[in-house]
């Protein structure tokens, strides 16, 4: 009588099929993965922003006018890790006595999206004013 060994193991084929069936999976799941975690950047500037336009209220009814430094106000908080922040400008009125505005810049690379901004102002976030608005894929607000 002759023995057979049995083989275990995959053939190729099987390798094959599963390294397909992976590549097909992950060619789905990265560019959801990456939206999400661009949409988490941006949900950064637009929390950083509605704490600046509450300080600036509370700073404008004590003073009578807008802070010209965000360093002026009563908050203390990091400035966001992903954007850059440009300074507090003259809003709608040209005076900051009754309105302001303040730009967010995304920094670095930002998933193939490119650079964005999110501009608030006294009124809040300003739709015309920030280039996010094009991008309802990584816009917090547009859920």
């Amino acid at each position: 009588m002759r023995r057979t060994k049995k083989r275990s193991g995959f053939t190729l084929v099987e390798l094959a099929v599963v390294v397909v069936i992976i590549g097909v999976l992950a060619s789905f799941g990265i560019p959801r993965m990456l939206k999400s975690v661009e949409r988490s950047k941006a949900a950064e500037a637009f929390g950083y922003m509605t704490a600046i336009r509450a300080a600036q209220e509370r700073y404008q009814a004590q003073n009578g006018t807008y802070a010209t430094l965000i360093t002026d106000l009563d908050i203390s908080m990091s400035a966001p890790t992903y954007f850059s922040v440009g300074t507090v400008a003259a809003g709608t009125t040209a005076s900051l006595e009754d309105s302001w505005t303040l730009t967010l810049s995304r920094n670095g690379a930002s998933s193939g999206y490119g650079a964005y901004t999110v501009t608030f102002t006294e009124d809040g976030y300003d739709t015309a004013a920030s280039t996010i608005e094009t991008m309802p894929d990584i816009n917090p607000r547009k859920i």
